[in-house]
């Protein structure tokens, strides 16, 4: 594909944007691969959407390896399919939502388990019918509450999902084999500082869930690891493995006066206590109930783990309404006579004479134990925090962020046995089909490659991703030799199969320059004053050296320079 910058759909912004909270972002919109449409809607322009297809041709290759069949699904999903599954009301607000001119309930997919596994009704009858893998690259839509971060989290996005189909356990783990090792093939080949690590399987239910995190210095994922072991976990299902005995002898417990300390950190300055030692509480509204959880006082509470403990689908802060059918009072709520549902986290099971809140105004209970109370559940309900032990080998844990660039599920029979996907075995009795699931995300690879690779000046590309591989700078187009030059080179680049720029217009030569290095693009050739000599300069995106060249040489020159 050709593209001479004084013709084709090409731009880029000099000012800053200010309305993205990522160097991805920010530089992909600053450099003209997308164009922001609406909150968390962005329309890829043609480098952005070059860069995706380069993405998707290494995509699509390991998986036709994998020995997947590439299919394409609809976007418009009728409803009944997730009525079937129980995911209608599982998906919540999340999903996009329509009806047509008949008042019939339609979806704009969010996901496609269902949809692959109706397709699979058509060829499943008998255990001779499988093992066998399709995927489709498309888009999904979820309606998300707070797009953010350019690419990584929005509303519309591509997606590339595989879906497996077999007849045991054992047939599963060998279709989760190759769908695995081929997206370390992947990964490797785009080039990306990447991990796995085990996660929660969410709204997707099954087995397993493993995700492949981008490591960024932003990200919405907390990745967990371990300093002396090969652990790693998304900080959503990582076990709280500390355990701090308190061996204290246990105290009277105490009334004491707190007027106007309202949160943990006031009330432990108030009395002088380590934070170690209080329990607070969180007041929730989860599936429309109020529940009060409590955990020690330096923890975040783990919506994740509380949802799964309790078998749960949405959990938000509890309103004043909700607050009011119980007694406790927002800001000096503890277990201690309280009259609602009681959750506790482990951890508190081990602590003595703590600091609570007592249920009335202005006052807190000291010198608290576990025997003073009751509480209808127990469980983790936290987050791990860095220090804390390792769950498989009592190493010290420490965090990185990520981007989830890929996950892969072990989805079992959930969505045979919902939709009626059976089949027949050797002795004729029928059992559901066993799934896996597997996704990697178009846009957010984009963004991640963004994210590691860049610098002052822009996006460093690598060339196997980048839209064009060589960009050649005319610093004179209305200097014959130089254009003539020029696009002879361009020519020649194209039809040997090597995607190059030629930047034509009658700019600056420092805007030419500032662009080209804004865009990315790996190789650039800039044809000036010197040609009357028959020399040229090539120079690498990701160094700063520049080196002369004949221009007989510079083809060959290039070739050499894309193969290594």
């Amino acid at each position: 594909l050709k593209m001479r910058l004084s013709k084709d759909f090409f731009y880029t912004i000099k000012e800053n944007i200010a309305d993205e909270d990522s160097t991805s972002g920010r530089l992909l919109v600053k450099s003209g691969m997308i164009k922001k449409i609406g909150n968390g809607i962005y329309a890829k322009m043609p480098l952005g959407e070059k860069t995706a297809k380069n993405i998707e041709k290494i995509v699509r290759k390991h998986m036709n390896e994998a020995g997947a069949s590439e299919v394409r699904m609809p976007s418009l999903l009728p409803m009944e399919v997730f009525e079937k599954t129980g995911r209608k009301n599982a998906f919540g607000p999340s999903m996009f939502k329509l009806k047509d001119r008949y008042n019939r309930d339609y979806a704009l997919g969010p996901t496609h388990e269902e949809l692959f596994a109706i397709s699979a009704l058509s060829k499943v009858k008998s255990y001779r019918d499988l093992h066998f893998t399709t995927y489709q690259i498309g888009p999904k839509f979820r309606d998300e509450m707070r797009p953010r971060l350019g690419l990584i989290r929005t509303r519309e996005f591509t997606m590339k999902d595989a879906y497996s189909f077999d007849k045991d356990l054992e047939g599963l783990d060998e279709s989760y084999k190759k769908m695995f090792e081929a997206y370390h093939k992947i990964f490797q080949e785009i080039g990306l500082d990447y991990t796995v690590v085990r996660a929660d399987t969410g709204l997707m239910g099954g087995l397993l869930s493993e995700e492949f995190q981008a490591i960024t210095n932003i990200g919405e994922d907390v990745l967990v690891m371990c300093d002396k072991c090969d652990f790693s976990s998304n900080m959503e299902i990582s076990p709280n493995a500390t355990k701090e005995i308190d061996n204290e002898e246990e105290k009277e417990l105490q009334l004491v006066e707190t007027v106007n300390q309202h949160t943990i950190e006031e009330v432990c300055k108030f009395l002088n206590l380590d934070i170690k030692k209080t329990v607070k509480a969180m007041l929730m509204n989860i599936d429309g109930k109020l529940v009060i959880l409590f955990i020690r006082g330096d923890r975040e509470l783990n919506e994740t783990k509380v949802l799964k403990l309790l078998g749960a689908s949405e959990m938000g802060f509890a309103n004043d309404e909700l607050i009011a059918t119980s007694n406790a009072v927002p800001g000096y709520t503890g277990p201690i006579g309280l009259n609602a549902k009681i959750v506790v986290d482990n951890e508190v099971l081990n602590m003595k004479n703590f600091c609570c809140g007592a249920n009335k105004e202005n006052y807190h209970y000291i010198n608290a134990n576990v025997k003073d109370f009751k509480y209808d559940m127990v469980g983790d309900i936290v987050n791990v925090k860095e220090g804390d032990t390792c769950p498989k080998c009592g190493g010290k844990l420490f965090f990185k962020k990520g981007i989830e660039v890929g996950n892969t599920f072990k989805l079992g029979t959930k969505y045979a046995e919902g939709l009626g996907l059976t089949y027949l075995d050797s002795e004729n009795k029928s059992h559901p089909v066993i799934m896996g699931s597997y996704g990697i995300g178009i846009e957010r690879i984009i963004s991640a490659v963004v994210e590691q690779n860049n610098d002052e000046k822009g996006i460093i590309w690598p060339i196997n991703l980048a839209p064009y591989k060589v960009a050649i700078v005319v610093i004179n187009p209305k200097e014959e030799k130089q254009l003539s030059v020029g696009e002879e080179i361009y020519n020649k680049l194209n039809e040997q199969g090597i995607d190059t720029i030629l930047d034509d217009r009658n700019e600056r030569p420092g805007v030419k320059f500032n662009d080209m290095d804004l865009i990315g693009i790996p190789v650039r050739i800039t044809i000036g004053k010197k040609i009357k000599d028959d020399i040229l300069e090539i120079k690498l995106r990701k160094e700063d050296t520049v080196e002369e060249c004949k221009v007989e040489d510079a083809v060959e020159k290039v070739k050499v320079i894309i193969s290594k």
